[in-house]
């Protein structure tokens, strides 16, 4: 078997390990609240959410991936070696995460280390910045590209959208059954929990899967086993073993789930009760459906997060553990360097036995 070959089989196998590790590190996400609110138990709750993770490969598109191959760092600058030295960044970041029990953003990992391994590769310049982004009323929004730009925005909008739609939907179902006995709200939400809860595992894979999607189809075509019009339109022969291996590896990753994560997602942040989990994860399920519509790589860990810190500040402000959201917030802020500076490290170390990577 050819080099190359070889090449492209390791790092298509490394794409499908880090989403596994992406479900694997991210099960909190999906089965946190339902187990938390002890509607299913723990091995029910993973199955649950695994096997919404793989129909999502049904649903939805494939914008997310697009954004990831071609909307961040310039195609024409990925090889098969800065893809590595990204996936690199992004594994380690996660595993160090999940060590420290913090839910950090898989998502935000792998877009770090592809742009810490383009720079390292090309310099600055490998960063996309044209389209720009426009809003209404704002205009054109000044720095990078739009992709990068709506990336960068919705660090900071998705939790906050998670958190004011959960708190919404906690104040709107308090006040619609105000009168109801507590036993029989209990029963009705820890039924309608569970579509909730497929409803986010649903958004968890449709969004995270897209990302290694987008990983995949650029070292097929940095291979040369897709040309620049496949890449762009629809990733020719090989879309549906794309689209279906990046879901069933996210899906196994979500049954294996971390234990860690799942204990800070479900109650180290605030408890729950089956009103409450309906309601994060409702709000979490609604602005993953519209960002992954939209092609945004937003992280499914900021979410829900967000939203379970709305749901528990509904009680009041003194529910909610704001020393372990801190904690939380910090992590966020560094995963996006921290995997960056880690893959470009990993290229270096490439490129000192591979001159031409």
């Amino acid at each position: 078997m050819h080099a190359s070959v070889v090449l492209v089989v390791v790092t298509i196998l490394i794409a499908l390990s880090f989403d596994f590790i992406n479900g694997f590190h991210d099960a909190a996400n999906s089965i946190a609240t339902v187990v938390s609110t002890r509607v299913l138990s723990p091995k029910l709750a993973v199955i649950w959410a695994a096997f919404f993770n793989f129909a999502a490969a049904g649903i939805f598109g494939t914008a997310v991936a697009k954004t990831i191959s071609s909307g961040l760092v310039d195609p024409k600058q990925v090889t098969q070696y800065v893809i590595l030295a990204a996936l690199a960044g992004a594994i380690i970041w996660d595993l160090l995460t999940w060590w420290w029990g913090l839910p950090t953003s898989s998502s935000h990992a792998l877009i770090g280390g592809l742009a810490g391994a383009g720079i390292a590769r090309a310099g600055w310049q490998v960063l996309v910045r044209e389209p720009k982004l426009h809003w209404p009323i704002i205009g054109a929004i000044p720095g990078l590209g739009e992709k990068w730009m709506s990336t960068l925005i919705f660090i900071v909008l998705a939790p906050l959208i998670g958190l004011i739609i959960g708190l919404g939907l906690m104040v709107a179902v308090s006040w619609i059954f105000r009168t109801a006995a507590p036993q029989t709200v209990d029963k009705l939400f820890r039924k309608l929990q569970l579509l909730s809860a497929a409803a986010y595992s649903l958004g968890h894979g449709g969004n995270d899967a897209q990302k290694t999607m987008g990983i995949i189809a650029g070292a097929l075509m940095a291979g040369g086993y897709l040309n620049a019009a496949q890449f762009a339109k629809g990733w020719g022969p090989y879309k549906w073993y794309i689209i279906l291996g990046a879901n069933a590896a996210i899906a196994l990753g979500t049954y294996f789930g971390g234990w860690r994560i799942v204990h800070t997602m479900g109650s180290k942040i605030t408890k729950l009760r089956p009103v409450g989990g309906f309601c994060a994860e409702g709000a979490g399920a609604v602005t993953l459906f519209f960002l992954a519509y939209h092609g945004i790589p937003v992280s499914t860990t900021h979410t829900i997060t967000g939203a379970i810190v709305g749901v528990g500040s509904t009680s009041r402000l003194s529910a909610v553990r704001w020393g372990v959201a801190k904690r939380i917030v910090w992590a966020w802020v560094l995963t996006i360097p921290a995997s960056a500076a880690v893959a470009a490290a990993t290229f270096w170390v490439i490129r000192f036995f591979v001159p031409n990577a």
